[in-house]
């Protein structure tokens, strides 16, 4: 037995001790050196409230928590669409997943015509580049972009990782080669993609990590079970690995002279790796944490419940470098706020949106929906519903056999928890479980999410709570008939151009015709 500390490679850890359309780029001249740099810093599959800044006894990470001590920590940070793809899109383009075509689908292509704001920062002058995962899964190359729309790749620096299931991508000596690469004050921009927690997992790394069942707090969309909370910690204990590597990231900031002049943006892309989580516009499919800092320039904020979307971040960035918006992006700039300019981001509300994810239906089909999320409430509209929403329940093989029955349902990523659950789903206890997960879902679907963040409890049908079904109809009628989205457009020319758009990376599945074709 060894403790995760021991695991982790030996450095001084300060913060452990302490702690569209054309846009006007201006560019860089030798006097322009006091421009911030950026660093962004993207966990792959984290849900809120998953940081020991929220208090959660899942992992400990004092990266993320120095981050949030000294700028802004949020409790109502939302993406767009609970998929890596998507969800990284529209953070760089600072557009809705709906607005950018192929984009706006997992593991197609990202159409060059939509500008990415890494890029915006490179024709400005900033010395540009990422390691890890950026955007993806998908193909950029078949687009014609000469690099991953999240920057260039700095890639080669490797590591024994301390378990199965972690990257060998060393973020850390990636970004100092990085930063050895730019010119004299230049100013850089370098995403952080941590490919953690990301599945799989190495099972039982907790107990090689010093955890104990008991730091296990199981969601209510989850059963109470030991498997359950094994599987949570093993996610947990790959959460604390991708925070060591943030926080010597940020040492090398601090030794560099350069972590006051440096906006840090730390955040998830969607969440967790669970049954009714990733995938889902449920609440732990699209919520997320995030910590934003800003040493010198953004004040200690404290904790806020303001709403924050993923189209907010690239709009934010410009903002920062004094690049303006002027409208191209369907995002927001934070900064008034996040410098106390303005009391509040304006935002009542945030949107988010889905349509394929794995190869998990007959014909490549997705499984689109469209979600609105306001203080206490979380709105879904499922446009087919007739479709199983975690994928088919089983698969056709190589041979033309037709596979087990809940074999399948590729949308669910294959893990502990899902195995547990699919095994016993015969069990009086465990069968709500599965069905949660699994089962068909209705059009609609309204949440109390203040009362019932596991969305257990669909309202739709409660009378008490017709006035405000209705509102949020209109609300989301507005913001999508605003946006364009084919889906709520109902052209029958255009409604279903998501279903042509290719799979290019992943697995390819085949699965039964349905009785009914839709």
């Amino acid at each position: 037995m060894f403790h995760l500390k021991e695991i982790f490679m030996n450095s001084k850890h300060i913060f452990l001790s302490t702690l569209v359309g054309p846009l006007v780029i201006p560019s860089l001249n030798a006097a322009e050196t006091n421009r911030p740099n950026i660093l962004f810093v993207i966990s792959d599959d984290q849900s809120y409230p998953h940081a020991s800044a929220y208090g959660s006894p899942i992992a400990k990470t004092p990266a993320f928590d120095f981050v949030a001590r000294n700028g802004w920590l949020f409790n109502n940070a939302f993406v767009t669409s609970p998929g890596s793809s998507p969800s990284r899109a529209s953070i760089l383009t600072g557009l809705y997943p709906w607005q950018i075509a192929e984009a706006g689908t997992h593991a197609s292509s990202f159409p060059a015509e939509y500008k990415c704001f890494p890029d915006i920062l490179a024709e400005a002058g900033y010395h540009v580049g990422c390691t890890g995962k950026g955007w993806g899964p998908g193909d950029w190359k078949i687009s014609g972009r000469k690099h991953n729309p999240a920057g260039p790749e700095y890639n080669k620096r490797h590591i024994q990782p301390p378990f199965k299931g972690v990257s060998n991508t060393d973020y850390y000596q990636n970004f100092k080669e990085f930063l050895h690469a730019r010119k004299e004050k230049q100013p850089f921009y370098f995403w952080v993609g941590s490919r953690e927690p990301h599945r799989p997992y190495e099972k039982n790394s907790w107990k090689k990590a010093n955890r104990k069942l008991a730091d296990a707090k199981v969601p209510s969309f989850l059963p109470d079970k030991e498997a359950i909370k094994g599987d949570l910690l093993d996610y947990g204990t790959e959460i604390e690995w991708y925070d060591s590597q943030l926080s010597r990231i940020l040492d090398t900031l601090k030794e560099e002279g350069e972590l006051e002049n440096t906006l840090i943006i730390v955040m998830a892309d969607n969440g967790m790796p669970f049954p009714a989580a990733k995938a889902t516009c449920f609440e732990y499919g699209i919520h997320i944490p995030m910590a934003i800092c800003w040493i010198g320039k953004i004040n200690e904020g404290g904790i806020s419940d303001e709403f924050v979307s993923g189209v907010d971040l690239a709009p934010t960035i410009l903002d920062a470098v004094g690049i303006p918006n002027k409208g191209q992006m369907a995002g927001i700039s934070l900064l008034p706020y996040l410098q106390k300019k303005r009391k509040d981001t304006g935002r009542t509300m945030v949107f988010a949106g889905r349509e394929r994810h794995a190869s998990a239906r007959y014909n490549n089909w997705g499984y689109p929906s469209r979600a609105l999320r306001t203080k206490d409430f979380l709105y879904i509209r499922n446009f087919r519903p007739e479709r199983w929403p975690a994928g088919d329940p089983c698969a056709i093989d190589k041979k033309g056999k037709l596979e087990a029955m809940h074999s399948a349902y590729y949308d669910i990523d294959q893990c502990p928890a899902w195995d547990f659950i699919v095994s016993n789903r015969d069990d009086r206890e465990i069968y709500p479980y599965f069905l949660k997960a699994a089962g068909k879902r209705p059009y609609e679907e309204l949440y109390n999410v203040s009362t019932d963040p596991g969305c257990l409890h669909n309202l739709v049908g409660n009378g008490k709570c017709t006035e405000k079904l209705n509102n949020l109809r209109k609300e989301m009628d507005k913001l999508l008939k605003k946006t364009k989205d084919t889906r709520y457009l109902d052209d029958p020319t255009q409604d279903d151009i998501w279903e042509t758009y290719p799979r290019l990376s992943g697995a390819m599945r085949t699965f039964p015709a349905p009785l009914l074709t839709d």
